[in-house]
This record gives structure tokens, C-alpha cells and sequence, in this order.
């Protein structure tokens, strides 16, 4: 039987909640976005006219098996939004390498612009994909929202990191500390192409479970590996 969408009015509303719920209990870096976008009313209305054309997309369908899937879509796409603040602020970057970076993802030829731009990029991007987590969850019971969309995450930091890394790595001994990881870039991509076709052609049956989450829960013999490409490396996708 086919359950009737969520309508635009209820998306918006049940994320409006969600920032305002950010705010006040949200995680210490939840709590600081949503208190900025809260803080500075052009911000919040920028970021309510872009949000509201994301759930226009969802909303669009009249079925909520169909808008569960564009609500994974619109997820990733914030996810990979505010990957490059979120590496600007992982890494210690030389003056020269964070001038690097904002090139490489901006036609902007001024840096400080090109900054303020990635940042209000991060803050709403951030924004929307906490909503969309808010409204898979409360509304959808999506369970991809659970632990399959985060071992996505988890992939795509990992890979956008080492993009990032090998792109600036400027002395030959970085260059050299940097190889092995080069060498992974093509296993990395694909493992992330083959992770975003599952989770959005994935059916939408709550009860099911991504099978490879499975084979990473903790057995009590397992141990975590070291982050690929981690801090002392050196500094350091899909494009937005």
C-alpha cells in the first residue's frame, strides 16, 4: 500500500524545529551553528529560501517512498557541501595551502571573500543536513539515516581529506609522506560510488539494515583502524 507524502508546510516546519531544537540542545557544534543562523536574520532567511527548495524537491512526489529517497539525495549533497570548511578546520593549513584550497573550489579570485562564502556554505549546508537527519527519523523512520548514511560519512571524510592532502601538498617529503595514500584515491572513490547507490536505491523497509553495517559493529575482537589520512600527515570528492 502506498502511504501519502509529507506535505511542503510539515517539512518546513519540522525543520525550522530542528534548528531551533539545535540550539538550545543541540551538540556543541550543532548548538553553534544554529545559534549563528538563529543570531543573523539575512542568514536564517538565505537559509530558509535554499532549504525550501530542497523540500520542494522532496515534496514534489506524492508518495513518501519516493520522498524518503530524495531526502537521502538531498542529505548526501549537504554532506558533501560542507566538507571543505570542515577540512579547513581539521587541518593546519600554511597561509599558502588555505589560499590553495579556496581556489580550488572557488571562481572567486579574492580569499577572503571565497572564505566567507565556504562558510555560510557550511552553515547552511550543515543546517539542512541535520534537518534532513530530523525529519528521516522523526517522520520517515528511514533507518539509512542511522548507521549506513554515517559509515558514508565516515567514507567521504576520509576520501575528501585525502583529496585535499595529495592536492596540497607542497614540500617533496609531504609529497612522499602522501604517496600511499594517492595510490588508494581510485579504491576510495569507487568504495564511495558503490556506497551512495546503495543507500539510494536501498528500498525504503525501516527494518532493514545495510548488510556491511553489520560486518562493522564492534565484536569485542575488532579494533577501530587509525583514520586515514590523520593529523601529523601532512595537510589534508565529489564537488558540490
Amino acid at each position: 500500500m502506498r502511504i501519502q507524502g509529507i506535505s511542503q508546510a510539515r517539512l518546513m516546519e519540522e525543520s525550522e524545529l530542528c534548528v531551533a531544537e539545535a540550539a538550545k540542545s543541540g551538540t556543541p557544534a550543532q548548538m553553534l551553528v544554529a545559534t549563528r543562523l538563529i543570531s543573523h536574520p539575512e542568514a536564517y532567511r538565505r537559509w530558509e529560501s535554499e532549504h525550501a527548495q530542497l523540500m520542494r524537491r522532496v515534496s514534489t512526489h506524492a508518495y513518501l517512498n519516493r520522498q524518503v529517497i530524495a531526502l537521502r539525495s538531498t542529505a548526501l549533497a549537504q554532506l558533501h557541501r560542507k566538507a571543505v570548511f570542515e577540512y579547513l578546520q581539521e587541518r593546519q593549513l600554511t597561509r599558502q595551502q588555505r589560499h590553495r584550497l579556496m581556489a580550488m573550489f572557488h571562481s572567486l579570485k579574492d580569499y577572503s571573500a571565497s572564505l566567507i562564502a565556504e562558510h555560510g556554505n557550511y552553515v547552511r549546508g550543515a543546517s539542512s543536513y541535520w534537518c534532513s537527519h530530523h525529519l528521516a527519523r522523526r517522520l520517515m523512520k528511514d533507518t539509512v539515516f542511522a548507521e549506513p548514511l554515517h559509515l558514508y560519512q565516515e567514507r567521504y571524510t576520509d576520501y575528501f581529506r585525502i583529496f585535499c592532502d595529495v592536492e596540497l601538498a607542497e614540500t617533496e617529503t609531504e609529497k612522499e609522506a602522501i604517496a600511499p595514500m594517492r595510490l588508494l584515491q581510485p579504491l576510495l572513490k569507487l568504495q564511495l560510488a558503490e556506497a551512495r547507490r546503495e543507500i539510494l536505491t536501498m528500498d525504503y523497509r525501516p527494518q532493514k539494515v545495510w548488510h556491511e553495517v553489520e560486518i562493522r559493529r564492534p565484536t569485542g575482537d575488532t579494533e577501530r583502524l587509525r583514520t586515514l589520512g590523520s593529523p601529523g600527515t601532512g595537510r589534508g570528492p565529489f564537488k558540490k
